[in-house]
């Protein structure tokens, strides 16, 4: 029966080394990958190129890889609350690639499908086109972008098997399903791992052909990017 548990996040993470390109799933602070995160700080690799919807906050998420200053070029549509993010790009340590939200999901998910560019009207006479290809359909103009090329994706579900199945909660459900199947190795990190046949077909948001490798987080710790309440 195919199994692809790891029994570790080190051991989910063989295979990662300096100079990378890595695919990090979750938006703002909602389903992002903490334990793989946390592992990337441990193995101390440098001169990442990491692909996600935005660079996390100062303390968390990718805000830690960017303490440490192992990214190098950070590919993201939102850049947030995060002052050392804000520091590396304005004294020019860090290469930033802004990319409209819609257009780096779809390069995400075309890679994912294996197709190599597509167009989008999304950037047309901006900068965002400088350099790339520009053609008109139907009158109208576009833009043609390239699909990803990552060499690892690391994703986190809320419930997954052995198999790799999985399924997303909530807002969670973001950038992370299109990531999986998107780089060389798939990671998955699932707050529960169950048997194979447990979860309900239906209910299946990703594929176990599309992860190559699962394993059950812990300590999740889920904080919110900026907590606003009410006066009552």
């Amino acid at each position: 029966m195919i199994n692809k548990t790891v029994h570790s996040v080190k051991e989910a993470l063989e295979g990662v080394s300096s100079g990378m390109t890595l695919m990090l799933g979750g938006f703002g602070l909602c389903g992002i990958p903490e334990n793989a995160i946390s592992e990337l700080v441990r193995l101390g690799s440098s001169d990442l190129t990491c692909i996600s919807n935005n660079a996390g906050v100062d303390d968390f998420g990718l805000g830690l890889l960017l303490q440490q200053k192992q990214i190098k070029t950070m590919i993201a549509s939102y850049v947030g609350e995060n002052a050392e993010f804000e520091q590396q790009m304005l004294s020019g340590e860090l290469e930033v690639i802004l990319t409209p939200q819609g257009t780096l999901a779809e390069k995400c998910r075309a890679a994912q499908a294996g197709i190599p560019a597509f167009f989008t009207p999304a950037g047309f006479g901006t900068e965002v086109a400088t350099g790339k290809e520009n053609r008109s359909f139907h009158g109208k103009n576009y833009v043609m972008e390239e699909a990803y090329q990552a060499d690892f994706a690391f994703v986190k579900a809320w419930k997954g098997d052995v198999t790799g199945n999985l399924i997303f909660k909530g807002t969670a459900r973001n950038f992370n399903p299109l990531m999986c199947g998107a780089a060389k190795v798939t990671v998955a990190e699932v707050e529960e791992l169950v048997p194979a046949g447990e979860l309900d077909p239906n209910q299946i948001h990703v594929p176990g052909i599309l992860v190559n490798r699962i394993f059950q987080g812990q300590d999740y710790e889920k904080r919110i990017e900026q907590r606003t309440l009410r006066n009552i």
